[in-house]
């Protein structure tokens, strides 16, 4: 049977790098009408902005070769297959300038993944079928210190947007009480991520519990809205957040990273007055996103002028402990059982099981 084409390989000019773009009329998500080189030519269209998000740090790909379509599947962390996947090691067959940095896993094992350094790289990887760009929060001269908090806030069933966004802007409120500046964007689905940086002196660990305590605090200021519940059946029609986006290997999509739902969403930095605006995130697109950067400029522009100390925090984390008897809570079903954490079983099954 012959092999199906996609057109004739089209070679790009990126910065006095030839990135040669294969199968380049492959329709990568179908109901957008987006192909592989309109992938390609987006994320140049937003180089600035993705490369400043990914600069020198470690990052996994999420690869959809096939694309969107209709049925394909993200294969999981178990190990359970699919049309898609992670790509955490750097592709054998890499260009020589394609520059790479070892992690640790918390299995203890390494791996040497890609760290961008420009924007042909990763307009590499989306030729690859890269398009989700997944970020580990460090830079590669220090990667066990993170230097950047990440804010998740997961809308629950019966919740969307608008209430991630209330969310955020109670998270803003806490944030200037600390001093602090944080910098919002869209999932590129329902939710909404802060990221704060922050001064790499504290683990991975440290930088979860300082999670902890700031997802706790708002879950006080806003108990009709906001809930830290690890299980599912305990957080009913409110927004999650979820503190474990700060654990060791895992990541969030990057800003201006395309998403894997059929319209190409992107997940796309705002203002504060954006989000507060009412902006509809499924406007925020692989098509309209490269026009709204040229005419606004990158809302990100200045996240790195400023990193803040994380002591507040680790603070609220030991008073949280001391008065009020709160420990640790559950880390991902694929991490090591850490020390003080509390059982991984869900609650309805515990009480079952006594």
């Amino acid at each position: 049977m012959a092999r199906a084409t996609h057109g004739a390989p089209v070679e790009l000019d990126v910065d006095d790098r030839v990135v040669r773009v294969t199968n380049p009329d492959r329709v990568l998500f179908p109901l957008a009408e987006v192909t592989k080189l309109d992938l390609v030519r987006y994320y140049l269209a937003v180089a600035d902005g993705i490369v400043r998000a990914l600069w020198q740090r470690p990052t996994t790909l999420e690869r959809w070769p096939k694309g969107v379509v209709e049925g394909a599947r993200l294969a999981q962390r178990d190990g359970s297959p699919g049309d898609a996947f992670y790509q955490k090691r750097v592709p054998r067959g890499a260009p020589e300038y394609v520059e790479t940095v070892r992690i640790s896993f918390p299995s203890g094992r390494t791996a040497d993944e890609i760290c961008v350094t420009e924007p042909a790289v990763v307009a590499w990887a989306a030729n690859l079928g890269t398009i989700t760009f997944h970020p580990w929060p460090v830079r590669r001269g220090d990667v066990d210190h993170p230097d950047e908090l990440r804010i998740d806030l997961d809308p629950q069933p019966g919740t969307g947007f608008t209430d991630a966004a209330e969310v955020a802007a109670e998270a803003r409120a806490l944030l200037t009480e600390l001093g602090w500046v944080g910098w919002p964007k869209t999932s590129g689905g329902r939710g909404v991520h802060i990221y704060v940086r922050i001064e790499p002196r504290w683990t991975f660990v440290e930088v979860r519990h300082a999670a902890i305590a700031f997802a706790r605090e708002l879950e006080r200021r806003r108990p009709d809205l906001v809930t830290t519940s690890w299980w599912k059946e305990e957080r009913g029609r409110k927004v999650f957040v979820d503190y474990n986006q700060n654990a060791r290997d895992r990541t969030i999509a990057s800003a201006y990273s395309a998403r894997a739902r059929p319209w190409a969403p992107v997940s796309t930095p705002l203002t504060w007055d954006e989000l507060a605006s009412g902006i509809d995130p499924r406007e925020l697109t692989v098509r309209t996103v490269p026009d709204r950067l040229a005419r606004l400029g990158d809302p990100w522009a200045g996240i790195d002028d400023q990193a803040f100390d994380l002591s507040p925090l680790l603070a609220w984390w030991e008073r949280d402990q001391r008065e009020h008897g709160l420990a640790d809570m559950p880390y991902p079903p694929d991490h090591p059982k850490m020390a003080g954490e509390p059982r991984r079983v869900q609650p309805s099954r515990a009480r079952r099981d006594n």
